[in-house]
């Protein structure tokens, strides 16, 4: 039997209470949302606090832009390719996009893409803001790209260049946009409310998001790397996300938009057989899609990372909650999405206030009332 949650909307399954008492403690004001899957039942679904600084309050149908949380769409599209016998991890790039091999890259392949080791994690000169508003500009910069190490020697992240580089490999093999095959092959068999470039009639329902005094890109050290304007370019001194323009665009690592309920879903589907009756990646695939092939030190932030197929896995860091298996993705500002496998767990946090990632607990602190609720069972 579910039950009302005081205070939050939405409701929590039995023994699940701990994860709402703790997601209202850290909803003061600006809003946020959490849901979690268990073996395909949706056990918690929660929302509160505001929507946008005029004071409307989160609803049911609130959606959000969830950041680098994009990637794990992202990659979750080329898995679907990999299942399907089109594209192959251990395929040079330029089999698929030919004028990709120009400038030394001929020996880049896929599987260093998705694993953040292509040798590309920026572009010189720097992004604009503009530029990202054309991913087919931006796929021919990359194509004409020159690495900045040997392609496969070094993990570093590849903030922006990740989801160029899948969509282009998408439209190569498919000749759908990423967006749009995202929304045909996984949004809309699953039922999600989530887009990698959002209808402009749904602007409406986004969330304002708010960034924190202590909000910036993520950096060890005192001071950033020069190479770190490589991967962010105009992003380091411009908040766009605000702008429909920016929503309304595909920005296949970045700008994923839809609600916490559906990114759990989506996590829950790859970790159990089948839901409501749907699967939508073979178990192989998915093993496939969370074995580690990068981990380490990013040579440009120096933040920990360990990387699958695309999926973000668990490091030290323990971002994507306690479970040792977990796999997904998170993103800036606070936001968390994944799966922890041997649980048969899918969950998403996101919210509306970014904050710096050494003093945000947010995430942490729900995921764990999730995983004790979990082990309760």
């Amino acid at each position: 039997m579910s039950r009302a949650v005081a205070e939050l909307h939405g409701r929590v399954a039995d023994g699940f209470q701990h994860v709402a008492d703790e997601l209202g403690a850290t909803v003061h004001g600006p809003g946020a949302a959490f849901a979690a899957t268990v073996d395909g039942e949706l056990v918690v679904d929660l929302w509160g606090g505001t929507a946008n600084d005029n004071g409307a309050p989160w609803e049911e149908q609130t959606i959000v832009l969830v950041f680098s949380g994009t990637k794990g769409l992202a990659a979750t599209c080329l898995l679907l390719l990999v299942d399907r016998g089109l594209l192959d991890l251990d395929a040079p790039v330029s089999r698929y996009w030919p004028e990709f091999a120009a400038h030394r890259k001929e020996g880049v392949l896929v599987r260093h893409v998705v694993s953040h080791t292509a040798g590309l994690p920026g572009l010189l000169p720097p992004v604009s803001a503009d530029d990202l508003l054309d991913g087919e500009r931006m796929a021919v910069r990359v194509a004409q790209a020159t690495p900045f190490w040997e392609p496969g020697t070094r993990l570093a992240y590849h903030a922006l260049t990740f989801g160029w580089l899948c969509a282009e490999l998408v439209r190569r093999i498919d000749g759908r946009s990423l967006g749009v095959f995202f929304a045909e092959e996984v949004a809309e068999p699953l039922g999600l409310d989530l887009w990698i470039g959002l209808p402009p009639s749904l602007e409406d329902r986004v969330a304002t998001l708010r960034p924190a005094d202590d909000f910036r890109v993520t950096f060890v050290g005192d001071e950033r790397d020069p190479l770190l304007r490589a991967l962010y370019g105009a992003l380091l001194d411009n908040f766009v996300w605000n702008e429909p323009v920016y929503h309304n665009a595909e920005i296949p690592a970045v700008n994923g938009i839809g609600t916490a309920r559906s990114l759990a879903r989506l996590y829950g589907c790859l970790v159990c057989d089948e839901l409501d009756g749907r699967r939508l990646l073979s178990p192989e695939t998915v093993r496939l899609g969370r074995r580690v092939i990068s981990r380490g030190t990013c040579a440009v932030t120096g933040r920990q990372y360990a990387f699958g197929a695309g999926f973000e896995l668990q490091t030290e860091l323990l971002t994507l909650g306690p479970a040792a298996d977990a796999f997904g993705h998170t993103g800036s500002g606070g936001s968390r999405h994944g799966a922890w496998p041997g649980a048969r767990v899918g969950f998403s946090y996101a919210m509306r206030e970014l904050r710096g990632e050494e003093a945000d607990d947010r995430g942490r602190r729900v995921l764990a009332a999730l995983a004790d609720a979990v082990g309760r069972r």
